[in-house]
């Protein structure tokens, strides 16, 4: 491997690895040190990485570190929520620059989406300096992800929003739009707990219900991006009315609000609210009612079994419902049984990325782009 590919191998590699010894490159990537000095000393006179001397104490000469810089390659990455909005300036290498926090989320107005992230932009380009070089938005509903076409935002109330087009128009650089359970298994394949594995879903709860499910490396996006919808299977016949359009959905059974009212909390109650109450339960030893514990436990089997995973993480909502051990200990044991299960066992985990994992795989996305250029 040499020439573009060699560099593009490598810069991936200090990307995702962080700062390492020359040596440590050329064994991970299996090049010659001759090739690696080559390429770091190009990115060096590119002004995207420095080097310094390894702090190890061996006998002779210390090896010298490759360090990614930053600032010298940034992307934009945007969480739009219901309930909040977060823009961060992440440079390569996964540093985070600087991070604006809104309170108010997206909006029913897409158009007044677009100028606050527009904003932001500004801001966030005079604090690091230089201008980004990708926007990646997360947003809760239905994307084609040829052009960042909102179909539905049905907790928003958006349909066919040409998101990409419009951020990308006043930002001034490609804008990539995906939806947020899609950009927590990124992050979590490559900064989670499911990092290296190929085969993984991210089931995801807070105002909506959602998956994203990475089939042998890639994202399962379906024909029109519907793929990962999970809140909306139908499991319940007659049972309620979603704001989707359709009877009996999933997430009406095991979403905030049917958590809302398993912790017998009075409405409206914030997700945050209701992960307090949770952590209550858990610290307690107690439990969640048989009636929702059955229900999620009946679509994560369901979602196994489909779609045949290695690692199910658990996020948002559905984090705080594992962290009651009764409760990770009957999905643990449905899962078990289910066929998947039994032929070569799930594993099952809590994401530890907490609330930023959407601006986490918004990143990781930009720059899966974003790399091949340096």
């Amino acid at each position: 491997m040499t020439g573009r590919p060699a560099r593009s191998a490598l810069v991936r590699s200090v990307h995702l690895g962080g700062a390492r010894t020359r040596a440590e490159l050329a064994e991970d990537l299996s090049l010659n040190r001759s090739t690696v000095k080559t390429l770091v000393d190009d990115l060096v006179a590119d002004g995207l990485v420095s080097e310094h001397p390894s702090s190890g104490g061996g006998a002779g000469r210390p090896s010298l570190v490759v360090d990614p810089i930053p600032s010298a390659a940034w992307v934009l990455a945007v969480d739009a929520a219901v309930d909040w909005l977060s823009v961060s300036a992440i440079g390569w290498g996964a540093a985070v620059l600087a991070d604006l926090d809104y309170e108010a989320g997206a909006g029913p107005d897409p158009a007044d989406l677009v100028r606050r992230i527009a904003d932001a932009a500004t801001e966030l380009t005079h604090r690091v300096g230089s201008a980004p070089r990708a926007v990646c938005v997360a947003v809760p509903g239905l994307v084609r992800s040829a052009d960042g076409l909102v179909r539905v935002a049905p907790n928003l109330g958006w349909t066919d929003v040409p998101l990409g087009r419009l951020i990308g128009e006043a930002v001034g650089v490609r804008c990539i739009v995906a939806n947020e359970s899609d950009l927590g298994v990124v992050a979590e394949h490559t900064r989670g707990c499911a990092r290296g594995v190929d085969d993984v879903v991210y089931l995801f709860a807070e105002f909506g219900v959602g998956a994203g499910i990475l089939s042998a490396g890639s994202l399962l996006g379906g024909s029109g991006g519907y793929a990962g919808e999970v809140g909306h299977m139908r499991t319940a016949a007659g049972g309620g009315l979603c704001s989707c359009g359709s009877n009996g959905c999933w997430e009406l059974s095991v979403g905030q609000d049917a958590l809302r009212r398993a912790l017998a909390m009075p409405e409206p109650a914030t997700p945050s609210a209701i992960g307090h109450a949770l952590a209550d339960v858990a610290a307690a030893g107690g439990a969640l009612p048989e009636r929702y514990i059955e229900a999620l436990e009946t679509g994560v089997c369901t979602i196994v079994t489909m779609v045949d995973p290695r690692v199910v993480v658990f996020g948002g909502l559905f984090a705080d419902v594992l962290r009651v051990p009764s409760a990770m200990a009957r999905i643990t044991e449905g899962v078990g049984e289910c066929l998947v299960g039994r032929q070569h066992g799930v594993e099952l985990h809590v994401s530890g990325l907490g609330r930023r994992i959407s601006v986490i795989g918004a990143a990781e996305l930009a720059f899966a782009e974003v790399l091949q250029r340096l």
